[in-house]
């Protein structure tokens, strides 16, 4: 069963940064799609950024040039890296993980931090 632990959520003012960490059980390469979601209160999950097995990123327009998706192969890590964050960044962040074909695809997801920024 792979289990995905994510880090670095908490309590920031506005402007400030916060960097939250993703790391897998197994090799991320065995993914081929790994993403940042986020849920604000009262609303629906949105994924904010991704990155797939060929190294390419995408971000909601929201947080384009605020934020940073990353890998780290040797530690079986993806990390989003966010800046400037605003107070509308508010919400719980889940790290998620998809492997298979565009037949089947499975889910993996993690437990969730909390990231809450003041005005």
């Amino acid at each position: 069963q792979v289990q995905l632990v994510e880090s670095g959520g908490g309590l920031v003012q506005a402007g400030g940064s916060l960097r939250l960490s993703c790391a897998a059980s197994r090799s991320i390469f065995s993914f081929n799609f790994l993403g940042w979601y986020r849920q604000a209160p009262g609303k629906q999950r949105e994924l904010v950024s991704s990155i797939n097995s060929g190294g390419s990123t995408n971000y909601v327009d929201s947080v384009k040039g605020r934020f940073t998706i990353s890998r780290d192969s040797a530690k079986n890590t993806v990390t989003l890296q966010m800046n400037s964050l605003k107070p509308e960044d508010t919400g719980v962040y889940y790290c998620n993980a998809k492997s298979g074909s565009s037949v089947y695809t499975t889910d993996y997801w993690g437990q969730g931090t909390q990231v809450t920024v003041s005005s």
